[in-house]
């Protein structure tokens, strides 16, 4: 256990100012580890190795560039520390409208007696990733871990007492781009280009948004808009998305997309107040020549098959590592716990990271099962790759998102293919959200086939 830190905060005493002119007295506050109050984080995307070029010659990746980035990969985020005892704290982590607990159980924090330094950890365990730091007066230096991907550490740092995200400049914005736009993502080497809507809140340099795609939403956005550039970023612990845009002179966007260190993409916008996407229910079918039908285990290698449960049902077609798949259960959990849904069942089929015979694949099941509180069955699937998961399903003509649901009646015919999930981000949440209602009140007045069961929730 680390010894005790003075934290000093300046107050005056009325007396002491009569005595002493203008001096302070500092009123030492202690604290266990970090000092309370707002950081500032920020991932650093890209590698940076400094190249020699001693004459100032243009750098061959450099030229021509119609938006050349600000922030060279720098992701901020700012997040608070908050004390629930003299020893315990947890974190609040900011992205727009949204605050993300990381609670005091999820930290650690000790002292590496070799390096003399102390040290610190933060887990996001849902997603399987952590925060691995030393801090030393108001600095948090460290790395970001995603335990899924081979080797995939991206350095980080926090700093206290800044609460800005990108700048604490106030450049006089060239336009506000509050409102909707049509956007194309140019896709990498490995997909073709696809399309997204905007939708951003711009106030003075302040900006909020997001982006919608056919396979989900990119969640809660923050940013600013300075001069002729905008930037985003959100930062949940699996989520780590950058974006950098230039305001054309035509009023057009053009710029980059970060996902991590793994992706990057350039993208345009043009203001579209009618931009639409494919209906997520016309973008997977059912096949006509292969019933629906499965036997996946659950985390504890029991198998369950489609025939042994009874009623009406929602399959969920979900990775544990995926926010917007944790967004749906979220959503699922809310409605259930409100509405009158007589003998509905709801399946959740993973498809995991590591696959299908893996023990972490399990874990992470039964993790996401206690922290979200997951009362129905869920079971492992397969891989996270969509030819995996279409040949674990060969009646669904392509899985293109996680999420995916199937509403399926009580004669296990599927009524209705929902793909991706527009989140509590996006405008189109509550849509969502009556034509689900709709879905399922048809299901629940389907005519019965039998007796009405359920398998038994673990």
């Amino acid at each position: 256990m680390p010894a005790l830190r003075p934290f000093v905060a300046p107050a005056c005493s009325a007396l002491l100012l009569v005595l002493l002119g203008t001096a302070c007295v500092f009123v030492q506050q202690r604290y266990q580890f970090l000092p309370p109050g707002p950081y500032r984080g920020v991932l650093e995307l890209e590698y940076n190795p400094i190249v020699p070029n001693p004459k100032g010659a243009p750098i061959p990746e450099k030229v021509n560039l119609e938006f050349d980035e600000v922030t060279q990969g720098q992701l901020p985020f700012t997040f608070d520390v908050v004390y629930d005892s003299d020893t315990a704290f947890h974190l609040v982590i900011h992205n727009g409208e949204e605050s993300i607990l990381v609670p005091a159980e999820n930290i650690t924090a000790g002292r590496d007696q070799q390096a003399g330094r102390d040290t610190l950890r933060i887990d996001f365990p849902v997603y399987d990733t952590h925060i691995s730091a030393y801090h030393e007066e108001n600095v948090i230096e460290g790395v970001w871990v995603v335990h899924y991907r081979d080797n995939y550490v991206i350095p980080f740092k926090a700093y206290f007492g800044k609460d800005f995200r990108f700048t604490p400049l106030q450049k006089e914005p060239a336009a506000d781009v509050t409102g909707t736009w049509a956007v194309t993502f140019a896709g990498d080497a490995t997909e073709d280009p696809y399309p997204g809507v905007a939708e951003f809140k711009q106030e003075g340099n302040h900006l909020t948004g997001t982006f919608r795609t056919e396979t989900g939403d990119y969640r809660y956005l923050e940013g600013t808009v300075q001069g002729h550039k905008l930037y985003l970023s959100v930062f949940d612990g699996s989520h780590a998305f950058l974006f950098e845009a230039l305001i054309k002179d035509d009023g057009s966007l053009t710029g980059t997309f970060r996902s991590g260190r793994h992706y990057i993409t350039d993208w345009t916008a043009t203001r579209d107040d009618t931009a639409e996407l494919t209906d997520p229910d016309a973008l997977t079918r059912l096949r006509d020549d292969v019933p629906l039908a499965f036997a996946f285990p659950t985390a504890e290698g029991d198998t369950v098959r489609l025939s042994d449960i009874k009623g009406p049902k929602l399959i969920q077609l979900f990775g544990t590592w995926c926010p917007n798949c944790r967004d749906e259960t979220n959503f699922l959990q809310e409605y259930l716990a409100t509405h009158d849904t007589e003998d509905l069942q709801v399946i959740a089929l993973a498809f995991e990271r590591y696959g299908a015979d893996d023990d972490r694949s399990r874990a992470a099941i039964r993790r996401y099962r206690e922290n979200q509180g997951v009362d129905w069955p869920i079971l492992l699937a397969g891989s996270n790759d969509k030819n995996e998961a279409g040949r674990a399903l060969p009646m669904l003509s392509q899985v293109i998102s996680y999420p995916t649901m199937l509403f399926v009646d009580r004669d296990n015919q599927v009524r209705r293919i929902h793909t991706g999930f527009n989140g509590p981000a996006t405008s189109k949440y509550g849509e969502f959200v009556e034509s689900f209602d709709r879905s399922v009140q048809e299901l629940l007045s389907s005519a019965p086939a039998g007796p009405a069961g359920g398998v038994e929730s673990r």
